[in-house]
């Protein structure tokens, strides 16, 4: 059995519903996961916003927008009047539940509660048409396996048991809807997985059922050896190692949540990334293999800060760098790269929502530079340090380019240059003409 994860573009609307339908009534029993309809989610937020803010009025004026948005999309989805009645009912219900919400304290339970409708309508929608088509389908409820344990971590046992019990009591159907993103925590509390979330769910789905194949369905062809949006002349990468593809995660590349590789990669399931507007085409096999002796990719990650720490107390010193990372710890605020001298550290980081307190405690141990507005480009392949020469080529490609750091031989599969953000565009072509293109 495979599990399939669509997005909120791809089930964006009542055509785009019908299309996923086409590609998963081929014959094979799968679990199909989906995301809230583009939009809703942002929108149920802006609700959660005005009901924070003591503004019910405002709050049921979005609803009733969404609602009748939601309306349209019956109309058009569904082809008989008996179905498109089933469809408004369940509309009518869960906008109902949302607008009772209106009325009493607003905390983060109830949010919670309502963006849970997000993913709750649009598989409900989902499995409505199928039946309407003469699919067996049957709607499973993620609430009902999706838990949390108390570290706000998946539990993998009590996901895998509570799902082959479902499974089990629905024998026999052609198809499995079930709901990304949300899920129940420890307390028994409706919860989520954070944005990027349905990526995850389907990922621990396919590892609970020990799945032939994960499938993210998105509106973008696969990974791409470097941006198209920046980059000319960029081709979609056929296969990559796990460690691979959540290098390219982290770094930029938009079409993978980071945490969607970790369950798949353990319980050694192939992922494959495909395009739901280009369904004939390839896309990306991510797996545990690999292809040897290539960079496969180049991503970019913006809005970076390097900060260095130049002290002579560094020199044959023990504790230092201790002293240093608990400052960013104490912070809570992670490190994407380091670079160590005999006198110096210098390292960068993402998240400056602490930096000038940081700065401060920093300059207590030594002279302090900042380096704002900073890219860090990201070079992925099998970068095993035997392969001569891979480090060379990249290094040549930005001859002409300020290099602020570098960081090589912290992964097997991945070269890390920090440069100026206004030198990027330049950079990543420079990077695709010399690699991929052999200019």
């Amino acid at each position: 059995m495979k599990v399939l994860k669509f997005g909120g573009t791809s089930v964006g609307t009542a055509q785009r519903i019908k299309d996923v339908a086409k590609l998963i009534t081929d014959g094979e029993c799968k679990i199909v996961v989906l995301s809230a309809m583009s939009g809703t989610t942002n929108t149920l937020v802006e609700i959660s916003d005005y009901l924070y803010k003591k503004n019910p009025d405002g709050a049921n004026e979005v609803i009733n927008k969404l609602e009748s948005k939601y309306e349209r999309h019956i109309d058009e989805l569904y082809s008989t009047p008996e179905f498109k009645q089933k469809g408004l009912e369940v509309i009518k219900s869960h906008f109902d539940e949302i607008r009772s919400y209106t009325k009493d304290l607003f905390t983060l339970y109830e949010e919670r509660l309502i963006l849970s409708h997000g993913e709750l309508i649009s598989t409900a929608m989902m499995n409505l048409y199928l039946q309407e088509q003469g699919v067996k389908s049957v709607l499973l409820n993620a609430l009902d396996f999706m838990r949390m344990d108390k570290n706000a971590e998946p539990d993998p046992v009590y996901i895998k048991e509570k799902l082959m019990a479902q499974l089990d009591l629905h024998a026999g159907a052609d198809l499995y809807i079930t709901q990304g993103f949300i899920c129940r925590n420890s307390y028994g509390e409706v919860d989520n997985l954070q944005r990027g979330g349905s990526d995850y769910t389907a990922s621990l789905l396919g590892a609970a059922i020990n799945a032939e194949e994960i499938q993210i369905w998105t509106d973008i062809d696969g990974m791409h050896n470097n941006d198209p949006r920046v980059v000319d002349k960029t081709d979609p990468v056929p296969m990559l190692h796990f460690e691979e593809a959540a290098e390219l995660a982290y770094f930029g590349a938009k079409i993978l949540h980071p945490t969607c590789i970790q369950p798949a990669k353990y319980a050694n399931i192939p992922v494959r990334l495909l395009n739901t507007m280009e369904p004939t085409a390839p896309g990306t096999l991510i797996s545990n293999k690999t292809k040897r002796d290539t960079i496969k990719a180049v991503a970019a990650k913006d809005n970076i800060t390097a900060i260095k720490i130049k002290s002579s107390r560094m020199l044959l010193a023990y504790g230092f760098l201790r002293k240093v990372f608990e400052i960013f710890e104490s912070y809570q605020t992670s490190i994407d790269m380091i670079c160590t001298s005999e006198v110096g550290v210098s390292v960068t980081i993402d998240n400056t929502k602490h930096l000038n307190e940081i700065l401060e405690d920093l300059r207590k141990y030594g002279t302090v530079t900042v380096d704002r507005d900073m890219c860090i480009v990201c070079i992925v392949g099998d970068l095993e340090w035997e392969n001569i020469g891979f480090e060379a080529l990249a290094v040549d490609a930005l001859q002409d380019i300020p290099v602020r750091m570098i960081s090589y031989g912290g992964s097997n599969y991945n070269i890390s240059l920090l440069i100026r953000q206004s030198d990027k565009k330049r950079a990543l072509q420079q990077l695709s003409d010399k690699l991929f293109n052999g200019k």
